[in-house]
């Protein structure tokens, strides 16, 4: 078979591969069609050499949120350029009803075609959509959804029927954008458990990859420790705002999300962006306490890599809040204890000019949410060589692991027939974080300053080279991925 490009001299890591193994990766069509010690160069139109840097799956990020910020158009093209620098070439993003976003409710009919409308032909990588069911009507489209368009996850953001995006609020309706007299609160979690689960049974073949997420804090709780906090002037800035939103919140929410999954027979939970001790605690008890729900428990690569005090400024701030050291340190425990199932970033740009509130050293009138997708596999390599994670396990996190949870069946493996992803990194380079270098549009990040001990230096979309010795190339082939993508 002739190629069309061999990535040559390459150290291969995948999700099955206890050790990088020095392969040549032959492609074809955008899918890997060879794996060998040593393909011939004229087999191929074009040979990229490796130089021996490892060859990683390219990243499944299942945790970002294009067009939440600035238009959807924009955030795709500018942010999917980010993606590149990080070695993600799958974005996985949350879109909802509602003001941010579109800024308008209704129908997903009428609203999700507008979403695919503005991203369609502008980003640099591969993208879907999880969907949150903000009103009753949406979870009447959760059949329409996986049928016609080919979204097969949804999200239940816990907090909103209580508490704002930011903090505090008192009009969730119109924050929402839901119909008069429907409410955001437990009894709609549990119908929209009910929907996809109902969902489930009408397409067993996709049943396995149907899932639900939620964000897991709790209203009450946050509004209550809001108030305190405020009244504290021994506590400011991001340690301040994580005694906002304490831990316990998280843990009461993942409990009562437990609980409903159970309640609704739903097996295929998804635990969003864990935060701290107590809140994998909470995850690992329900684990055991309800051993038939199926439960997948994220982190993110700022909750790995930063803390209240490391965090540069008030950029950190980010829903679940930044923690205390130790428990970042509790986040490692668990992740190097195989506790936790994927990383991702949870990149929501936020320009600097949107960011901070007047004063700008307020943190509760500073938006929620920042970039990072371009330091997700350069900081989890780092971070995680010091820590003894294995290359193995990183691509299982990174790759392997959320591609099968939401119905990728064509990427996160280095295997032949699968998509042509690829994330060369070079593990003995350092360098230094700053904002400027990044693609992002985002002027400040949280991890300023941070030293990494790894970079990607090329990444490859189904054999299309789009960051070329750090630098991003090419045009923008990224495409929507209705899932389940097929392998032929």
């Amino acid at each position: 078979m002739a190629l069309d490009l061999i990535i040559a001299n390459a150290l291969v890591v995948d999700h099955d591969r206890p050790e990088p193994e020095r392969l040549d990766i032959g492609v074809a069509d955008g899918r890997i069609a060879r794996l060998a010690p040593s393909i011939p160069a004229e087999d191929a139109a074009t040979v990229v050499d490796a130089a021996g840097r490892l060859a990683f799956p390219g990243v499944v990020d299942a945790h970002q949120h294009w067009g939440i910020y600035n238009p959807l158009s924009v955030d795709t093209e500018v942010e999917s350029r980010a993606c590149a620098q990080g070695g993600v070439t799958s974005a996985l993003n949350y879109m909802r009803t509602g003001q941010y976003y579109l800024n308008k409710g209704g129908p997903y009919a009428e609203f999700f075609p507008e979403v695919l409308a503005g991203s369609e032909g502008r980003a640099l990588v591969d993208y879907a959509f999880h969907l949150a069911p903000m009103m009753n009507e949406h979870i009447d489209e959760i059949p329409m959804l996986i049928e016609r368009f080919g979204v097969t996850s949804f999200k239940i953001f816990m907090f909103y029927g209580g508490h704002g995006l930011h903090g505090r609020s008192s009009d969730q309706s119109a924050f929402l954008m839901t119909p008069e007299g429907e409410r955001y609160d437990f009894a709609h979690f549990e119908f929209v458990m009910r929907g996809i689960q109902a969902a489930r049974e009408r397409f067993p073949d996709l049943a396995d990859e149907i899932s639900l997420g939620l964000h897991c804090e709790t209203a009450e709780i946050m509004t209550a420790y809001t108030k305190l906090v405020e009244a504290d002037s021994s506590l400011s800035g991001l340690a301040a705002y994580s005694a906002s939103r304490p831990p316990h919140s998280e843990g009461l929410a993942v409990s009562i999300a437990a609980y409903l999954a159970h309640e609704t027979g739903l097996p295929k939970i998804n635990l969003l962006h864990l935060s701290s001790a107590k809140a994998v605690d909470a995850a690992l008890r329900m684990a055991k306490a309800f051993p038939h729900i199926d439960f997948r428990r994220e982190v993110t690569i700022g909750h790995l890599l930063a803390d209240v005090d490391t965090a540069h400024g008030l950029g950190g701030k980010v829903n679940p809040p930044l923690r205390p050291r130790e428990d970042v340190e509790a986040l490692w425990r668990h992740l190097l204890d195989g506790e936790l199932d994927w990383v991702v970033s949870d990149h929501a740009c936020c320009r600097e000019e949107l960011k901070f509130g007047n004063p700008p050293e307020d943190v509760f009138l500073a938006k929620s949410g920042f970039g990072g997708a371009e330091y997700l596999l350069p900081g989890l390599v780092t971070e995680g060589a010091r820590r003894g994670l294995s290359y193995q396990r990183i691509a299982q996190l990174t790759s392997w692991n959320p591609a099968q949870r939401f119905g990728l069946r064509t990427k996160g493996a280095l295997q032949v027939g699968y998509d042509a992803d690829v994330a060369l990194v070079d593990p003995s380079v350092t360098w230094t974080v700053r904002a400027e270098d990044s693609e992002s549009a985002q002027e400040y990040t949280p991890f300023e300053g941070f030293e990494l001990t790894a970079a990607v230096t090329d990444t490859f979309l189904r054999g299309r080279r789009i960051l070329a010795d750090g630098k991003v190339t090419g045009e923008a082939d990224g495409v929507y991925l209705r899932r389940p993508t097929v392998r032929d």
